[in-house]
């Protein structure tokens, strides 16, 4: 019989194993070589697989024990998103690479402004949603100890000695990460040396559980017959399916998928090529096929053979121990530490780039104030942040598997880490999607969903009474009915996992979405956001840093802090080169600025690489054509490259556009005020008049008959009057509101002439002289007559009016360019102001406001019967006078509106 000081040896080697392929590959990529493995799709494949745990290599034989196909949905998650979400997968690959993200957090962060608050957030949920998934792979890997020390038989083994080897293996992992994690500040260059290993990890452990599964159905079955018999037989063989369940668990693994840290990890950051999804999107799947392929085979053995209230979670190795298969046992034990060890480096290496980019660095940047500039590598505080993160993060996993002493809220775990970083799903999915997604609805939607989560999942899983009372489950909490953690709102009849998963994830998109459909995005936000939506159409970042030359010196001292010397000189240099300049400072344009950000992004994270410069620079600018973009939300990112001068320019002109606007805003404002006030005056000085006249009328006896009608004439006159100019407001509002029938005859331009002149003459205006050339004028319309007269008759009075010369004189011309018909009516005064002509066309301006006699409708009508009539009328320029054109077609067809 194995002892435990063996297989410590075993597993000692195989670390040392490890640290070798680790190191090769390492040097390897260092030196360039041996690319065609490093950078192949083959790898990338492999390195997706520490999605399977210790707890799928593992618990996946005692979840088909406890609970049949059911386990299927934690494979089944990922293969659907491998096969038919690959587009999102694509989208966050494209992303990564043009904004050089380093992990989940570094994501939403740069999308909602480069918010490092809400990167905070996310990095402490991770911790707390992947904490308790690290012990449970040191609890798996110390309960596979124990049980290969005892022989398959459960609990014989010296637990003080299995814990004691867990720790050193919990230690030999933390000396692992810092030693391979940590070699390359930039996290966006490859961890060769990791990747390798996870990769021959994978290899090693998809082997270990064919091989366990080919002795189960050969060697100890009789055949694939024999087996198929036995699953028949056994309780397994009955199909049960709840398909809320079901569902529930599928999409949970699915969101998991694309939200544990390690997995964003090794499917976003560490690709280099966004090809290699093409082969990983069925590869993967395959991958998880083998992966179960015999976990209902031993399953169905493991309840025949073995004892009862054996642990199904472990009968992958208590099996091949029970038949004497030590050879085989140990093959198992390295493929169940493969999968844990696997797990812990990658989930930690993650985790610590999120706590030193967006806790540490912060923190840092705060204690220093002054700037990047100050004295000290913060190169060096970087990586000694990432390795303490590392060491932290793997202690608090082996204390909680300490505290918990291994209890059985550690089974489901999965599930609930599962759950928990689920919680991202929505602030990722819509800031990707959706440019109207806001970091306050980002904000809501996490924490009422991480909330929930914790209250309804995380706490009930350690059972009533611990973290949670009884009265809690039982009364809710503080005696709140429907505050009970698996039947909240009073939902009763779910699942518990599945009621959890249903009420964090609803109520978390329905606080996303209704905050940020409430909440306008910042600038920044917005440009990100249009960078990330439109990702494919422009990859590049948003641009508008500005700094001076004086500047490059401090931007070259802050860099060399963080990169190193070496490779701050060549990339300053580089850039020089490329300005056409000499020596290490090149000009601090915009391009260079953001080259220098994504750089600085790769090794201290997007947020707070974009805080160290905007302490040297000052901040950033927005330009017009970004503005644009994001105004519109059908536009898409337009090229930036050599149009900063361009757009100085169209903000200049909008700038005067909106000037004249205002201006124009404020002149109708007051020609409105004044409007109503003229209107109410007009209105009560005929309506007094008339009251006053006809008391007169009714009361006073004894009047004469030329009294009399001298006062019936005054009635008459004010009558008129205010009828006149109810007909105005009358006749403008039906033209506006385009309820005008045009009544359309044919007649001549020169009888029409006449009798608007015949009816200026008779007016009680000043009398003034007309010049026109009859011969001009004769010319047929078919048009409405009526309107077109009015229109005549406005412009002649008006210029009766207004006309300033002592005597005044109105030419009437006629001409035919093309097939129109215009008509021009000049005077002889002085013209309207330059100021006044803009809105002279408005109904509530007055022309010659000396004179209140009119209300300043006159105008206005006739641009409404012109439009009408399909014809224009405007003010002449440069006639010596005040003219006015009016221009119609020969030949009128307009139907009535």
């Amino acid at each position: 019989m194995a002892s435990l000081n063996i297989l410590v040896a075993v597993s000692l080697a195989y670390v040392a194993l490890l640290f070798g392929v680790a190191f090769l590959a390492e040097r390897a990529g260092m030196r360039g070589r041996a690319g065609w493995l490093l950078r192949s799709p083959l790898v990338y494949t492999l390195s997706l697989s520490i999605y399977c745990t210790a707890w799928t290599f593992y618990g996946a034989v005692g979840y088909a024990a406890r609970s049949g196909l059911e386990y299927v949905t934690i494979y089944l998650g990922p293969s659907l998103v491998m096969v038919g979400w690959w587009w999102i997968l694509r989208r966050l690959v494209r992303i990564g690479r043009s904004h050089k993200v380093t992990s989940i957090a570094d994501l939403i962060s740069s999308r909602y402004g480069k918010s490092n608050g809400l990167a905070i957030v996310v990095t402490l949920m991770a911790v707390i949603g992947v904490t308790p998934y690290i012990a449970l792979q040191l609890q798996s890997v110390t309960a596979s100890l124990s049980i290969f020390a005892a022989g398959g038989q459960e609990g014989l083994a010296d637990q003080g000695a299995a814990r004691a080897a867990g720790f050193w293996i919990a230690v030999g992992l933390a000396v692992f990460t810092v030693l391979f994690g940590t070699r390359n500040l930039n996290v966006n260059e490859r961890q060769h040396g990791v990747v390798i290993a996870v990769a021959v990890e994978a290899v090693v452990k998809l082997v270990a559980l064919l091989a366990v599964g080919a002795f189960v159905v050969w060697g100890i079955a009789g055949g694939v017959a024999e087996t198929l018999a036995r699953i028949d037989a056994s309780d397994l063989g009955t199909w049960e399916m709840d398909g809320s369940r079901w569902a529930g668990l599928t999409f949970v693994s699915a969101a998991a998928f694309l939200c544990l840290p390690r997995m964003f990890q090794v499917m976003v950051v560490e690709n280099d090529d966004e090809r290699h999804l093409q082969i990983a999107s069925w590869a993967f799947p395959l991958y998880l096929m083998m992966m179960s392929l015999f976990v209902v085979p031993i399953a169905v053995i493991g309840l025949d053979l073995l004892p009862a209230g054996s642990n199904p979670d472990f009968f992958v190795l208590s099996l091949p121990l029970s038949q004497g298969q030590e050879g085989l046992a140990m093959l198992s034990f390295l493929g169940g530490f493969s999968s844990a060890t696997s797990m812990v480096i990658v989930a930690t290496l993650a985790l610590s780039t999120m706590v030193s980019n967006h806790v540490v660095m912060p923190v840092f940047l705060h204690l220093h104030q002054g700037g990047a500039t100050q004295s000290g590598d913060v190169r060096n505080v970087v990586i000694m942040a990432r390795r303490l993160s590392i060491l932290t993060i793997i202690a608090l996993g082996y204390i909680y598997y300490q505290i918990s002493g291994g209890s059985s809220a550690l089974a489901a775990i999965g599930l609930i880490s599962f759950a928990g970083v689920a919680q991202f799903l929505p602030a990722m999915l819509g800031g990707i999607f959706w440019r109207g997604a806001t970091r306050a609805g980002a904000l809501v939607g996490l924490g009422i969903g991480f909330v929930v989560w914790v209250f309804t999942m995380l706490l009930p899983s350690f059972g009533p009474g611990a973290a949670l009372s009884l009265a809690t489950f039982d009364s809710g909490l503080w005696g709140i009915g429907w505050l009970r953690p698996q039947a909240l709102f009073g939902v009763e009849g779910l699942d518990p996992t599945v009621h959890a998963i249903f009420w964090s994830l609803l109520l978390n998109v329905t606080g996303f979405v209704s905050v940020s459909l409430m909440t306008f995005p910042h600038p920044l936000e917005r440009l990100q956001g249009a960078q990330f939506v439109n990702v494919f159409e422009h990859s590049g970042q948003t641009r508008g840093w500005q700094a001076s030359v004086a500047e490059s010196e401090d931007l070259m001292i802050m860099t060399q802090r963080i990169l190193g010397a070496r490779e701050a000189q060549r990339l300053f240099q580089t850039a020089a080169e490329a300005q056409g300049r000499g020596g290490y400072l090149p000009e601090p344009t915009a391009d260079f600025l953001q080259q220098l950000e994504r750089e600085l992004a790769g090794s201290v994270g997007g947020a707070t690489a974009h805080a160290m410069i905007s302490q040297i620079v000052g901040g950033t600018a927005v330009s017009v054509q970004d503005l644009l973009a994001v105004a519109d939300e059908s536009a898409q990112i337009l090229e930036y490259s050599n149009q900063l001068e361009a757009k100085s320019r169209e903000l200049t002109r909008t700038a005067a556009q909106l000037r004249d606007a205002n201006n124009k805003l404020m002149q109708l404002s007051d020609q409105k005020d004044a409007f109503l006030s003229q209107i109410s005056h007009e209105l009560r000085t005929p309506m007094t008049s008339i009251r006053a006249f006809s008391e007169i009328l009714r009361d006073t006896d004894g009047l004469g008959p030329m009294e009399k009608s001298k006062y019936a004439n005054i009635i008459h006159v004010e009558a008129i009057r205010l009828t006149r100019l109810l007909d105005d407001l009358l006749d403008l509002s039906v033209l506006e509101n385009g309820q005008v029938t045009l009544n359309q005859q044919s007649g001549r331009l020169v009888d029409l002439l006449d009798h608007a002149v015949a009816t200026a003459e008779v007016s009680e205006a000043r009398p003034i002289t007309f010049r026109r050339r009859r011969l001009d004028e004769t010319v047929t319309l078919h048009t409405d007559l009526d309107r077109l007269n009015q229109v005549f008759i406005n412009l002649i009075t008006n210029a009766q009016k207004y006309c300033s010369a002592d005597e005044p004189e109105l030419r009437i011309e006629v001409s035919r360019p093309g097939e129109a018909v215009v008509v021009d009516f000049i005077d002889n005064g002085s013209g309207i102001p330059p100021e006044s002509r803009d809105v002279m066309f408005e109904k509530f301006n007055r022309i010659g406001a000396e004179d209140g006699s009119g209300a300043g409708l006159g105008l206005a009508i006739c641009r409404e019967i012109m439009a009408r009539l399909g014809g224009d009328v405007r003010y002449l320029e440069g006639t010596g006078g005040t003219g006015f054109r009016v221009t119609l077609p020969q030949s009128q067809a307009l139907a009535a509106q």
